[in-house]
C-alpha cells in the first residue's frame, strides 16, 4: 500500500511537471517556479513542451503499473520507470540545479525503496 501510494504520488509530481511544461510555461507562477524571463520562456517553450512530454510519458508508465497492481504484475514497470526517474533527477541536479534532486529524484527513490521492500 505505502508503496503503491508513493508511485501514485511520483506520477502526480510528473503530471504536474507535464501541465507546467506543456501548458503553463510562460505564466508567471511557472516561470517563478523555474526561475526564468519572460523572454528565456518564450524562446524556450517548444524545448519545455517536449521536456513535459517525456515528463508525461512517465507518469503513464507508473499509472499503467498501478492498473497492473502493485505489489504485483506492475512491480517490473514500476521499478524501471522509478529508476528512470531517478537517473533524470539526479543528471538534472547535477547539470540544471540540486532543487531537482529533491523534488524528483529523492521522492522516486523512496517510491523504489517501498516498491522494492514490498515483495
Amino acid at each position: 500500500m505505502i508503496g503503491a501510494t508513493l508511485v501514485a504520488l511520483v506520477a502526480v509530481i510528473h503530471f504536474a511537471i507535464l501541465l507546467m511544461e506543456m501548458v503553463l510555461w510562460e505564466t508567471p507562477r511557472v516561470r517563478s517556479i523555474f526561475r526564468t524571463t519572460p523572454d528565456f520562456a518564450a524562446a524556450t517553450r517548444v524545448l519545455a513542451a517536449n521536456q513535459g512530454l517525456y515528463n508525461g510519458f512517465l507518469a503513464a508508465g507508473l499509472v499503467l503499473a498501478l492498473i497492473q497492481g502493485l505489489p504485483g504484475p506492475g512491480q517490473g514497470l514500476a521499478l524501471f520507470i522509478l529508476a528512470c526517474v531517478i537517473v533524470a533527477g539526479l543528471y538534472g541536479a547535477a547539470t540544471v540545479g540540486r532543487r531537482i534532486l529533491y523534488v524528483q529524484a529523492a521522492p522516486a527513490l523512496l517510491a523504489l525503496g517501498a516498491v522494492l521492500a514490498e515483495v
